[in-house]
């Protein structure tokens, strides 16, 4: 049953400010039910998004069906492409100021590929809604999905790269002392045909860059700066890449990324102090990385270590129906062949299948620093460990006081993670209106700096 709501004045004038995009679309009453089945369809094989009917596009105006009856045709349609359930959610929302009932679609990044009822598949590009009709393109969405993944992929290559493999031997004699390499390898699905698959090949070859080049590599990169980006000029080092089979791949490139973290030092309310991330979430975050990328796409996986933060830049979307949103509540591998064979090894980086976000997220926490960043961006999914602490900027800059006579607002900026610097002049003032900081007397407009208050120091001790 589809519920209804009433919203107020203020709701319907954020509604219709609400700008048409990758995630929002508006559409009139007199639009086709089947015409507005590509939107929905677009939206689920998509990162989702929100269909308003009965709005009228230029200018920009509320006018819904006349009665929840009068929408009785476009729920039939919707019903049976897209029924309800915990991926699309249909509520009728209504104002006593406004003219008709508008619906409201709810559309979640599905786990399928839907079609619309044209039977076409639909991508959401920007405010458009727009087919795909090319196979290859289709295959690309189906592996973002989930629906097939790449490591089942046939490499051509002699088979003797993982059946005779050193790699294969100390993992039989270790795991499986009784089988055969050749027999083992089939009877997992990752030797077919006598060709290996690209999992077998990841897990098992001596060198996986060799049969899968410019897609299974990982490269680190240590940049000298807080900038939101790294340059030339700040590289520490040329860029470090790590090969091997990915068992190997993950141990060493949290062996480097930690041997790297321990040489870099950050400027603190407590000084210049030696930055420190819990070594699980490097390990959980790269392992993550390493084992759930898209091994499709032709790219290393990229480490950057800066002064105050560490990013991971794995290649590909997240699969499924898993966003950055609700990646800790759920579960999907893309490769999951990879991930139930790597978990045999001996002491496997992925001890906890599914929970190594949640223990990155743990971690963190426990060394009162804020939880990572997940995002999707160009084509990667990101993953941000920032070296910031819990305590709000105000806090931060009243402890550093504590242990300095003054702080000026490039320093500020450092010990907060602040780019902006009105934005800091802003925070600065605050603390000067509510008598903590004082301007330090004498100074000019380009050397001003801020001492604690009486007030100031009291607050600050309490932080402590």
């Amino acid at each position: 049953m589809i519920q209804s709501a009433k919203i107020s004045d203020n709701e319907v004038e954020k509604l219709l400010s609400l700008e048409e995009n990758h995630f929002c679309d508006f559409k009139a009453i007199e639009v086709s039910p089947g015409k507005l089945t590509k939107a929905l369809a677009a939206f689920a094989n998509s990162e989702g998004g929100e269909l308003f009917i009965g709005v009228d596009d230029n200018p920009r105006i509320w006018r819904g069906f006349e009665s929840i009856e009068a929408a009785n045709a476009h729920v039939q349609v919707f019903d049976e492409f897209f029924p309800l359930s915990t991926e699309f959610q249909y509520t009728f929302l209504k104002n006593d100021s406004a003219q008709g009932i508008v619906l409201k679609l709810q559309v979640a990044k599905t786990r399928d590929l839907r079609r619309a009822s044209d039977s076409k598949i639909y991508v959401r590009r920007g405010a458009q809604s727009l087919p795909v009709t090319d196979p290859d393109r289709i295959e690309i969405l189906k592996r973002n999905k989930g629906i097939v993944s790449f490591e089942s992929e046939l490499v051509p290559c002699p088979k003797e790269i993982v059946t005779n493999s050193t790699h294969i031997i100390e993992f039989l004699l270790e795991v499986v002392p009784t089988a055969e390499p050749e027999n083992w390898l089939q009877k997992q699905m990752i030797l077919i045909e006598g060709k290996p698959t690209v999992a077998g090949v990841l897990l098992f070859s001596e060198e996986p860059q060799a049969a899968l080049p410019k897609r299974s590599g990982l490269k680190i990169y240590r940049y000298k700066t807080s900038d939101s980006e790294g340059t030339r000029e700040t590289l520490a080092f040329d860029p470090m890449s790590i090969e091997g089979n990915v068992y190997d791949q993950i141990k060493e490139s949290v062996e480097e990324t930690s041997r790297i973290i321990e040489s870099v030092r950050l400027h603190t309310s407590e000084g210049m102090i030696p930055v420190n991330y819990p070594t699980e979430a490097i390990h959980e975050i790269i392992t993550n990385a390493v084992i759930h990328r898209d091994y499709s796409i032709t790219d290393d996986i990229h480490i950057r270590i800066f002064d105050n933060r560490v990013e991971v830049l794995s290649p590909g979307t997240l699969p499924g129906h898993v966003t950055p949103e609700n990646i800790l509540a759920e579960r999907f591998a893309r490769n999951p062949g990879i991930v139930r064979l790597i978990n045999k090894f001996p002491n496997p980086p992925n001890k906890d299948v599914g929970e190594g976000l949640n223990t990155a997220f743990e971690s963190m926490r426990s060394l009162k620093l804020k939880p990572p960043i997940i995002s999707q961006e160009g084509g990667y999914v990101k993953v941000t460990l920032r070296h910031e602490g819990l305590a709000t900027p105000e806090e931060s800059i009243l402890l550093y006081l504590l242990k300095h006579d003054e702080i000026a607002n490039r320093h500020a900026r450092e010990i907060c993670f602040i780019d902006s610097e009105n934005k800091m002049k802003r925070i600065l003032q605050s603390l000067v209106a509510n008598t903590l900081l004082e301007p330090v007397p004498g100074r000019s407009r380009y050397t001003a700096a801020y001492q604690l208050t009486e007030k100031g120091r009291q607050a600050a001790n309490k932080y402590s």
